[in-house]
């Protein structure tokens, strides 16, 4: 089962339903895993399929910004993990109602849910690990969730960056790019 949204309601569509309404692109009707995909690229705005070392090269001073305040940060063309925290609140309200529901979402979507169902702090979200072709199960307990990781073994990069010591402006640019993960 998927989701779908019709103005600010979320109803849930069986799996062939959902093909069509995807196909269809219908204006009047969009469907929530669209919304998802997209998420990632209005996080990112105009450094779209840019890796860090690409980012810090073209945009030094965005990518300090960025470092500095990585929850509330926009790219320019792009949304913060604050706006997306936000476009996501329906979507969590409605998780929070069903039993059993599988999320196949892209990482920035992922900490996202990850930060609300283990009561994470803004500051703590930006930087949550979530690897990718990963399943992580998630079973409520007493005082929050239990995480089960189930890795699949599909051959990915590392993604997760650690905030950096510097996040100065005038940094250099070795300074900038020394918590960026080992992925070339």
């Amino acid at each position: 089962m998927l989701y779908q949204r019709k103005s600010s309601e979320l109803s849930v569509v069986p799996e062939e339903e959902f093909r069509l309404l995807y196909e269809r692109k219908s204006s009047e009707l969009s469907v929530v895993r669209r919304t998802e995909e997209e998420a990632l690229f209005c996080l990112q705005g105009v450094c779209e399929d840019m890796t860090y070392e690409e980012i810090q090269k073209n945009y030094p001073e965005e990518f300090a910004l960025r470092d500095q305040d990585k929850y509330r940060y926009r790219y320019p063309k792009g949304e913060s993990y604050e706006d997306l925290v936000q476009r996501l609140e329906p979507v969590i309200m409605e998780l929070e109602r069903q039993e059993n529901v599988l999320v196949i979402c892209h990482q920035a979507v992922m900490r996202c849910l990850l930060a609300y169902f283990l009561d994470k702090t803004a500051q703590e979200l930006p930087y949550l690990k979530c690897p990718l072709h990963t399943v992580l199960k998630l079973t409520p307990v007493a005082y929050g969730c239990k995480v089960e990781s189930v890795f699949l073994n599909i051959e990915a990069v590392n993604t997760h960056r650690d905030k950096p010591v510097n996040v100065d402006v005038d940094r250099e640019p070795e300074e900038a790019l020394e918590t960026v993960p080992e992925h070339i």
